[in-house]
């Protein structure tokens, strides 16, 4: 055992669990520090900020005017864990601005993942277009005996016990 609890992050309650939907800074390795709305995380500790916003400092080449403070706006981002350094609250969760009436219940479900393709059974509404829509029917492609070009008579046949040019027949 490398003394590593692995579902650390994972337990209910934990610190970093309790940090969710804050406003948090962000450091990086390489000095870059990313300010936004702490989503997610997982074991490995990667990060994802919800409208986020990059600052960096740009060394100018003058020693007399100092560093200088460039902000980009990114929107969401995946933070590799690897590259973390340190996290900090900038602010606290936004509050729900929007009034539920009275006797309101949560919706269930909401935006829950479902599985698609990949050997899961097709669900409601992702089979692909409905029958009879967005193309021929099923038999106007089947080939259809006594139709063709004039003189046309199908593919070639070939005698009993013969296989193709080169093959050994066999017996």
């Amino acid at each position: 055992s490398s003394g590593i609890n692995a579902e650390w992050p994972l337990r209910p309650g934990s610190k970093i669990q309790q940090h969710l939907n804050y406003r948090m800074r962000v450091t990086l390795q390489d000095g870059r520090q990313f300010v936004g709305t702490f989503l997610a995380f997982d074991k490995h500790m990667n990060l994802v900020l919800g409208d986020c916003e990059e600052f960096r400092k740009i060394r100018q080449k003058s020693a007399k005017s100092g560093d200088k403070e460039e902000k980009r706006a990114l929107g969401l981002v995946l933070l590799r864990g690897e590259n973390l350094v340190s996290m900090t609250v900038e602010g606290p969760p936004p509050q729900n601005t929007r009034q539920r009436p009275a006797g309101h219940k949560p919706q269930q479900n909401l935006g829950a993942a479902k599985a698609a393709g990949r050997g899961m059974p097709p669900q409601p509404g992702l089979q692909g277009p409905v029958h009879g829509v967005g193309g021929p029917a099923p038999g106007m492609m089947a080939p259809r005996p006594g139709f063709g070009p004039p003189g046309f008579s199908g593919p070639p046949r070939m005698p009993m016990g013969m296989g193709p040019p080169g093959m050994r027949p066999r017996f």
